[in-house]
């Protein structure tokens, strides 16, 4: 005798570790039915080399979030190590799912991969596999024509609140019945650290902050390395790994806008979101910039691999104050502000003249908000290789005069200057043997000297990509890039700003 299965929906947790606004949470809520929450850390992406250990244990701290709101419901998260169709194949040994609900990632290329495999599973197992949208990002879209118009109303429709019927999760002795069947992960983390801690409980307090107070200096120190870790929202990992959707902080943030205070900062805020978007749907649509430069004019534009250069810049050796304390302050804590990213991109690619895809897994390994929608289209803006975008190679001496006038953040972080004077801490190889045995301080031993000849580089460096956008070919593809991402309405994005 055939004994009949429990009829389930499962929501596979993906980037968007959070109850509240949760979108296929909320469908699956709304069928009816009896839901799974299910998160798989998969050994394709465990294993693939973007990835780190900052990130898991940030995931980890989400779903241990997660789980202490869902106490309320007697319910938990299945939490488990293994490929995706072994997970649903353990489901299935001892219930009938019916639907699968998601959201659609715009990952890297594997994931997109697994998607595409998980859709023929779903049609050989006979289950339905719903996604929805994530923060407005569309798939299969040709050009941007309204874009701007459907990613407005999506920000502007309602919250979707987390309401479960009572009984209607999975309880805590049924998921555990399920755990049997799996590798279970631990969701214990280290508990102090200088990393963000993950889960929506922290990306509420840190809105809240940000919006009660924080926000007032916003634009006044967004460029400077040390104020604007305080400033600035903070809130990129929250927002990459969905403990809080877009769309919340973007209604809170016009709700504050509205009360006529501090406009100039909050419309600076609104404005980086809409481009978050932007960046996001522009990797969806061309995802070919994860290995090579969308601009296809430019793959022809070969550079010499130098394993040095790229062992000093990784770890911070480079004799450029600046770049230096920028990376170990994000290799220490996974968070640099967006100029000091941009500063060692630019100094990657263009001072060190190296290939902007050898800086891709270091950076993405070290930023705890690695989002790849964000990732790649901005390494390849600052690496110069677009064809749309002005050519920016920063100059970290000039930078760190005036963003780091007091030199706090490198004392900080390259502590070895912090006992030389003001001008020696920006520019320490220009110390004389005098003024080395003065401050008993010799470059080449204390500190090292700069790697290479910036000024003679940077020349190198804009001879050749300005000369670049003049190719025929580079500027076919320019205008290919521009008919197929410029967003015809860009005046109406920044009207309300």
């Amino acid at each position: 005798m055939r004994i009949e299965k429990p009829e389930i929906c499962v929501v596979w947790l993906k980037r968007d570790l959070r109850l509240h606004d949760n979108e296929a949470v909320f469908n699956a809520i709304k069928s009816g039915k009896r839901v799974l929450l299910l998160y798989v850390f998969e050994p394709l992406l465990i294993n693939d080399p973007h990835y780190s250990e900052r990130h898991w244990n940030f995931i980890k701290e989400s779903l241990r979030d997660m789980n202490q709101r869902l106490e309320t419901f007697s319910s938990k998260i299945l939490a488990v190590k293994s490929d995706l169709s072994s997970a649903f194949n353990h489901i299935q040994s001892l219930y009938r799912i019916d639907t699968v609900f998601s959201h659609q990632e715009t990952g890297i290329m594997i994931t997109y991969e697994r998607d595409k495999s998980f859709k023929r599973y779903t049609r050989n197992n006979t289950f339905k596999w719903i996604e929805t949208i994530n923060n407005g990002v569309k798939r299969g879209l040709r050009n941007r024509e309204y874009w701007f118009e459907g990613w407005n109303a999506y920000m502007s429709s309602p919250i979707l609140t987390f309401n479960p019927n009572p009984e209607q999760l999975l309880n805590g002795e049924e998921v555990e019945a399920l755990e049997q069947l799996f590798n279970v992960v631990s969701l214990e983390t280290p508990t102090d650290g200088p990393f963000q801690k993950g889960g929506t409980t922290r990306a509420r307090e840190t809105a809240d902050s940000f919006f009660d107070y924080r926000h007032k200096s916003y634009m006044f120190n967004i460029s400077k390395p040390e104020a604007s870790r305080k400033t600035n929202s903070r809130l990129s990992p929250y927002l990459a790994w969905g403990n809080i959707s877009v769309r919340e902080i973007f209604q809170e943030a016009k709700r504050i806008k509205s009360r006529q205070v501090n406009k100039r900062h909050i419309g600076a805020f609104i404005s980086r979101l809409r481009w978050q978007a932007h960046f996001i749907q522009k990797f969806e649509m061309e995802h070919i910039m994860e290995e090579a430069s969308v601009n296809k004019g430019y793959h022809r534009l070969k550079k010499k691999v130098s394993e040095e250069y790229q062992r000093a810049w990784k770890e911070g050796q480079t004799g450029f104050p600046l770049v230096d304390a920028s990376m170990r302050c994000l290799n220490t804590t996974g968070y640099v502000n967006f100029r000091m990213r941009a500063l060692l991109v630019s100094f990657f690619t263009h001072i060190l003249w190296q290939p902007w895809q050898d800086a891709t897994t270091h950076l993405s390994q070290q930023f705890l908000d690695f989002e790849p929608g964000i990732h790649f289209p901005q390494l390849q803006m600052q690496a110069g290789e677009t064809g749309i975008n002005n050519l920016r190679i920063y100059n970290p001496i000039k930078n760190s005069k005036e963003h780091d006038p007091e030199a706090e953040f490198i004392k900080k972080w390259v502590p070895e200057l912090a006992h030389l004077d003001l001008p020696f801490i920006h520019e320490p190889f220009l110390m004389t043997p005098l003024e080395e045995q003065l401050y008993n301080f010799k470059i080449g031993r204390d500190y090292p000297k700069p790697i290479v000849d910036i000024e003679k580089n940077r020349r190198r460096a804009a001879a050749i990509l300005f000369k670049m956008k003049d190719d025929p070919k580079v500027m076919k593809e320019s205008r290919r890039i521009l008919d197929k991402h410029t967003l015809a309405n860009r005046k109406r994005m920044l009207r309300d700003e």
